[in-house]
């Protein structure tokens, strides 16, 4: 800047010294005349210069910076970069300004930005979801005249932000939201919004998980001490104390298979999925299942194998013997005496459906979305005594799940049920041979 104002003072000085040669020449009226006509045009110069900068000033396009001449071309030059670079900066602002509000958008949570007097200022699209509101039609307006839960309500008043509020969404009531304001800048706040449902309703499962534990046991538990206090206290004859350790013995089976179950489920659910290189051989599977059920049933239900599809499963045969041997056993605990109990296998170069179809108790549609959860029974009373640990179902559908698998249940109130397993075409391959399958292996 030092040299443009040098620039500038130094035709000044050369005008006052020329006027001074010219008043020694020709008189004083002749270089003050000289002086001031210099004067003037310098004036002029700068005034056409400045009037240039100041009409370019009242809409300032790069493209269109003034041409000057002199030290008005350096001022121009040094304004140029100074735009050039001001704009550079502005671009690359708005560029982040755009990156930022695309991801705030696409952000899996609810975002709000509510001004100093808690008005909208701002939301992504979860916050749309989740509030029930739109950003054009609701900016500005006071957040509390659409959230107007008065939990929401007091929460915003009372200025404590410290904890989140967890509150149900206005769009339905199904939803459960975890809210969080966050003060920021001049006043300014962000309010966050989390689905939480999903949460929630996991602790639910843990807590219904644990009360169900713990009542599952109990009751054996409890049968077990009187007779181990029956004992210690009375002088029993052989035939009632072979009698009693019987009943303590079935007791012990029972939680035994309890604990046995929940640790299959662990088992399950922190193992990788089966790997696609272990065949399982379905023909010989669904004959062992056919002579297990025959056994379990005791001759007291007709047992019909209904096979079509010479194709084979690839997964853990374990796992898949486990799943089947579940939905066979419990058709035939839940079928009356005399009735039949279907299996059947159809498969295709596309799909493979295993299916358990009974004549049994069955049971009412609304049951059907909860059986599959651990130690829900229809009827508690009628499973225990049937010897189910209330685990079987939640075993199936974690082993189906594994191996990418569905389960479809119907079923009609003292008709019967029918439970269908569905592998995906990638699970099923042409059978083969006993001999070919244990080369392979």
């Amino acid at each position: 800047m030092n040299h443009l104002v040098f620039r500038t003072l130094l035709p000044v000085a050369f005008i006052a010294l020329a006027a001074l040669l010219l008043s020694f020449m020709f008189g004083t009226a002749v270089g003050v005349l000289a002086f001031g006509g210099a004067v003037a045009a310098l004036l002029v110069y700068h005034a056409r210069h400045i009037s240039q900068l100041a009409r370019w000033l009242e809409e300032p396009v790069l493209d269109q910076m003034p041409r000057g001449s002199g030290l008005w071309d350096d001022v121009f030059a040094l304004l140029y970069r100074y735009e050039r670079v001001k704009t550079r900066e502005h671009q690359q602002l708005a560029k982040t300004l755009v990156r930022f509000r695309q991801a705030g958008r696409v952000h899996p949570d609810g975002v709000v930005i509510l001004d100093a007097e808690n008005r909208i200022d701002w939301c992504n699209d979860m916050a749309e979801h989740h509030f029930d509101l739109t950003l054009d039609g609701d900016h500005g307006a006071p957040i509390t005249n659409l959230l107007r839960q008065p939990e929401f309500v007091g929460y915003i008043e009372a200025g404590d932000y410290s904890s989140p509020l967890e509150l149900r969404s206005a769009r339905t009531s199904a939803i459960i939201l975890s809210l969080q304001i966050i003060p920021y800048g001049d006043a300014q706040k962000l309010l966050l919004s989390r689905d939480v449902t999903r949460l929630e309703k996991l602790e639910s499962m843990r807590r219904d998980f644990v009360a169900n534990v713990s009542h599952e046991l109990r009751t054996p538990l409890t049968v077990l001490s009187g007779f181990l206090e029956t004992i210690r206290e009375l002088d029993l004859d052989p035939q009632r104390m072979r009698d009693y350790s019987d009943l303590m013995a079935d007791q012990c089976k029972r939680m035994q298979h309890i604990v046995d179950d929940l640790l299959t489920l662990s088992t399950l659910e922190s193992a990788p999925s089966p790997s696609l290189d272990e065949r399982v051989c379905v023909a010989p599977m669904l004959e062992r299942l056919r002579v297990d059920a025959v056994a379990l049933s005791g001759g007291k239900h007709r047992i019909v194998l209904d096979a079509s599809g010479d194709y084979d499963l690839l997964g853990a045969e374990s796992e898949i013997v486990s799943a089947f041997g579940n939905l066979v056993s419990n058709a035939i605990r839940y079928t009356p005496e005399g009735g039949e109990v279907r299996l059947s296998w159809r498969a295709s170069e596309g799909a493979a459906e295993f299916a358990v179809e009974d004549t049994g108790i069955g049971f009412a549609p609304e049951h059907i979305p909860r059986l599959t959860e651990r130690f829900y029974r229809v009827d508690r009373g009628r499973s225990r005594a049937t010897g189910g640990t209330g685990l079987g179902l939640a075993i199936v559908k974690h082993i189906l799940n594994r191996h990418q698998a569905t389960l479809e249940i119907h079923s009609v109130p003292d008709k019967g049920s029918r439970f269908a397993v569905r592998f995906p075409a990638r699970r099923v391959v042409p059978a083969t041979t006993a001999a070919a399958a244990r080369g392979e292996a």
